[in-house]
């Protein structure tokens, strides 16, 4: 079982999402942990754009990635264009993305929508690609 990291600015909103996909898409594939450059908090309205598929990430915490070892992982998916900004070690994984999907955050919740939407296929994708 290949072990997935997500990481974002603030582990609010792109890669929460991404981390319900891949639980729900990839269960029993993959094993799957979600992280901020800096924690801070779920974004409600994440929340809510995922409830309405049917997907519950309300127990899931936004985390720092400091709180994690790179050599736990193989699949490293930043969600923000922050790969720049990961220590070297995270971006030398077996597999490193970078997908730079736009923040929601403050956005109307159409963007919310979109970008859920793109996260579910990107994510679709990776499951696919490691199945």
């Amino acid at each position: 079982m290949k072990r997935v990291m997500f990481v974002c600015k603030k582990n609010s909103c792109r890669s929460q999402m991404a981390e319900g996909f891949a639980r729900t898409l990839g269960e029993g594939k993959v094993s799957v942990t979600s992280s901020g450059l800096e924690a801070s908090q779920v974004h409600p309205i994440a929340v809510q754009v995922m409830d309405e598929i049917g997907i519950d990430i309300t127990e899931q915490k936004s985390k720092p990635l400091s709180d994690f070892k790179s050599e736990d992982y193989d699949i490293v998916i930043s969600l923000c264009g922050c790969g720049v900004n990961l220590p070297e070690d995270w971006v030398l994984r077996e597999v490193f993305q970078d997908w730079q999907l736009d923040d929601p955050d403050g956005q109307a919740i159409e963007v919310f929508h979109r970008v859920r939407d793109e996260v579910k296929e990107r994510v679709a994708k990776l499951v696919e690609s490691v199945s």
